[in-house]
């Protein structure tokens, strides 16, 4: 790891962290709200603001270190060649727990909505006692397609949380919770895209004291050119976990709600955004049909049924919310139980993510956000409700 510490700290009670790789455009606006919270709220506190960066080429080492800041700040990087936002995470928590912070929290580096109000709620409730907070999100419908498709309406299904955004990327966290990340198994994408959900699965995990926080409107940099890796990686890490932790979903549960212990009062607007599905539509059906053949096999006579009809015969997307826990529940079935085959699953149900994406925004088109928020909502009490026919599938 390399580091730049200025100031030569060696102990704080509060980090705020900030993950980065060319970021050099944004960066300088998060770090003056950070510091202006830490000032505004916990001045009595000692704390320090670190970008853990991944070597990036646009002069985001030099962007950060020459903010001007009350708090102190340090640069740390993962080494030239070695990317991913977990390689990066990973390398905060170590610093984090060489420092012997109490509490500590991530804030996406391409903020425009942060204010210092963020700091004071995510903070405040961990110096409190609890030991994770994830986000909610004031956001537009077609946004966080990942989140509203797959881990939030499966961790609600399997695990029984509703944790409304639990790949938020802006979270706080107790050293507790730092070092039981730090002693567990990281897959390979936990190590990129996946570890936002691998945090939130072992918060769940270690029972620790769970919260949520408002922070109304997320504006930032769009995240729909990285969808695709994201996807893959995102979902291998959440179905390695489940594969790994079945005695976690593998019985009967009650849908728990963390409290949402924080509010931040702004008037920030989600932006508007415009979604072409007819783009997407031909992705789906060209993907589909890439990497079907190879998994025909392994996938039930029902959901081969349902797949055919529409991508083979009929040609249209008729993926609803009540087909989709269908899929997914098929797929983490047939990734348990064929190693091998692991990366083609993914493949797939990325294409028919997709599908799942452009069958949903036919929906809810002429929708409003609070409708559409009530379809995402009974999304996921279908799969709690469809949690069985995973059991049907002979893997526990």
């Amino acid at each position: 790891m390399i580091e730049i510490n200025p100031n030569k700290i060696k102990k704080a009670e509060i980090v705020i962290g900030i993950p980065s790789y060319n970021e050099a455009d944004a960066i300088s606006n998060v770090v003056r709200q950070v510091d202006k919270g830490l000032e505004k709220y916990f001045s009595n506190k000692s704390a320090v603001i670190i970008n853990s960066d991944n070597n990036s080429s646009d002069k985001t080492k030099e962007v950060f270190l020459a903010v001007k800041t009350k708090a102190p700040k340090i640069y740390i990087s993962t080494p030239k060649g070695i990317k991913g936002k977990g390689n990066n995470l990973k390398n905060l928590f170590l610093k984090i727990k060489k420092l012997k912070a109490k509490a500590g929290a991530t804030v996406d580096a391409d903020l425009k909505s942060i204010s210092p109000e963020w700091i004071s709620c995510l903070i405040g409730p961990i110096l409190k006692g609890y030991d994770y907070l994830t986000p909610v999100y004031h956001r537009h419908k077609y946004d966080a397609t990942i989140t509203n498709n797959l881990c939030y309406p499966l961790i609600y299904g399997l695990l029984g949380y509703n944790i409304r955004q639990p790949i938020g990327g802006d979270m706080a966290f107790s050293n507790k919770m730092v070092n039981y990340w730090l002693k567990q198994k990281w897959p390979q994408p936990a190590k990129n895209f996946g570890i936002d959900i691998f945090m939130t699965l072992n918060a769940i995990k270690s029972r620790g004291r769970i919260g949520q926080v408002d922070l109304g409107a997320k504006v930032h940099k769009p995240s729909a050119p990285k969808l695709d890796n994201m996807f893959l990686e995102v979902a291998d890490t959440f179905f390695w976990f489940l594969s790994e932790n079945k005695n976690l979903w593998n019985k009967k549960i009650k849908i728990k709600k963390p409290v949402l212990v924080c509010q931040v009062k702004n008037k920030e607007k989600y932006p508007v955004l415009d979604f072409d599905y007819k783009k997407i539509e031909k992705k789906v059906f060209s993907e589909f049909k890439k990497n079907y053949k190879a998994l025909k096999p392994f996938i039930s006579k029902d959901i081969c049924f349902c797949l055919e009809e529409m991508f083979l015969k009929e040609k249209s997307l008729k993926i609803d919310s009540k087909l989709w826990p269908e899929i997914v529940y098929q797929f983490l079935a047939v990734y348990q139980k064929n190693k091998k085959k692991r990366e083609e699953v993914i493949k797939l149900l990325r294409a028919l993510y997709f599908g799942r994406v452009v069958c949903f925004a036919k929906e809810v088109s002429s929708k409003n956000r609070e409708q559409a928020e009530k379809i995402i909502q009974n999304q996921a009490h279908h799969f709690f409700k469809t949690r069985d026919y995973l059991f049907s599938q002979d893997i526990v």
